[in-house]
């Protein structure tokens, strides 16, 4: 199996949107621990009792996103999560676009750092 060296600027670009992309997270998940306006929030969805494991969920996920050797991983427990907080803002009539725009990231980032995911599709 041929493996072929990623470019500079390909895993530079892959580790900035990565860090800006984990730092969005682990801020997000930061505030469900900390911002009663969140557990308000989640109270009024009727997920009041599932906050601290939603944002557990999002610090393993964020984390496993950031570095290389597990993003994949990471990527795809963050589309599973992104996808479920959409879900959950288009059934309460609320704005889904910041999560819409932080899944379009990670998968931006899942295809940058591993173009193999892409190979099937040539």
């Amino acid at each position: 199996m041929e493996t072929k060296e990623m470019s500079k600027g390909r895993k530079i670009t892959g580790w900035v949107i990565a860090g800006l992309v984990t730092a969005m997270l682990l801020f997000s998940a930061m505030g469900k621990f900390t911002t009663p306006e969140m557990v308000e929030n989640f109270a009024k969805w009727g997920l009041g009792d599932w906050i601290t494991i939603v944002a557990i969920g999002e610090i393993i996920s964020a984390l496993l996103f950031l570095f290389p050797k597990t993003n994949v991983f990471g990527s795809f427990l963050l589309s599973a999560h992104m996808g479920g907080a959409i879900v959950v803002h288009m059934s309460h009539y609320e704005s889904f676009m910041v999560q819409s725009i932080l899944l379009i990231l990670v998968w931006a980032v899942a295809f940058v750092r591993n173009p193999e995911l892409l190979a099937k599709f040539k």
